[in-house]
């Protein structure tokens, strides 16, 4: 890990870890298990009130947010401009779409285009990734 000038190093954030690359690239490498441990530690899991979660990663066009949910709780309905993907982790999930319910279970992948509006229930205690990807404004209409 690289150095600041004065021999400090670069802080660390909970949860993962910061590697400069070649070019200033920065990559981020996450302990999923921990984090999630780290999640069911604070007071909104453990008071049951709803979703708790955590930002992992946070640029302009693109979020990546590990979120947890005990059985029974649900996102209600919303919608975004980002494309989005929900990558269980633990558990299973069912998603209330325009469509009709989708049901996932860990390990399993499901990509939503920009503008559809949907929920996201547990069915049981879960945890999942969510990843949004804003469009380029020119490739909006």
């Amino acid at each position: 890990m690289a150095s600041l000038p004065h021999g400090e190093p670069p802080p660390r954030p909970v949860g993962h870890e910061q590697i400069e690359g070649e070019l200033d690239r920065m990559l981020l490498r996450f302990d999923l298990p921990g984090e999630l441990a780290h999640l069911r530690q604070q007071p909104a899991w453990k008071a049951g009130r709803g979703p708790s979660s955590t930002t992992l990663v946070k640029h302009p066009d693109l979020r990546v947010v590990l979120v947890a949910l005990r059985a029974g709780q649900r996102m209600p309905d919303h919608r975004t401009v980002a494309r989005i993907t929900v990558h269980v982790l633990e558990g299973r999930l069912r998603l209330h779409l325009g469509s009709g319910p989708e049901v996932l279970g860990r390990g399993e992948l499901l990509v939503l285009d920009r503008n559809l509006e949907h929920d996201v229930e547990a069915i049981e205690d879960s945890a999942f990734l969510l990843t949004l990807a804003w469009p380029n404004p020119e490739d909006c209409p």
